[in-house]
């Protein structure tokens, strides 16, 4: 079976990290995201430590797609260097990982070795 993971991004707030999941699953690069809001991050920023209010986006996804979702991210995300980290899954229930299977979509290279 192909690799799954989840796919942690932070985002300025609430807003910015709905429009980054509503985006990336409109997309079919993730089967679910799920924002939550008002975490407080502690950060070296421009040789200082920083702190402020962020949100968070978990992208539910296949491993193969990270590179397009990071693409698609950095379009859409207001950070000069924003934290885009793929978590593997190494063990899913077989039902949630078909889902997250059937839910988002095969690479084209993918798709030409299963053909092929």
């Amino acid at each position: 079976m192909e690799k799954l993971c989840m796919i942690y991004i932070t985002a300025f707030g609430k807003e910015e990290a709905e429009k980054i999941g509503e985006a990336i699953v409109t997309k079919r690069l993730a089967a679910c995201a799920n924002v939550y809001d008002n975490i407080t991050s502690f950060y070296w920023w421009d040789d200082k430590m920083q702190n402020g209010s962020e949100a968070v986006v978990i992208l539910k996804t296949r491993e193969s797609l990270f590179s397009e979702i990071t693409k698609e991210v950095r379009n859409i995300h207001s950070y000069a260097c924003p934290c885009i980290a793929s978590i593997p899954l190494t063990r899913v229930s077989d039902d949630y990982a078909e889902w997250i299977l059937r839910e988002t979509k095969i690479k084209l290279d993918d798709q030409n070795e299963q053909d092929g």
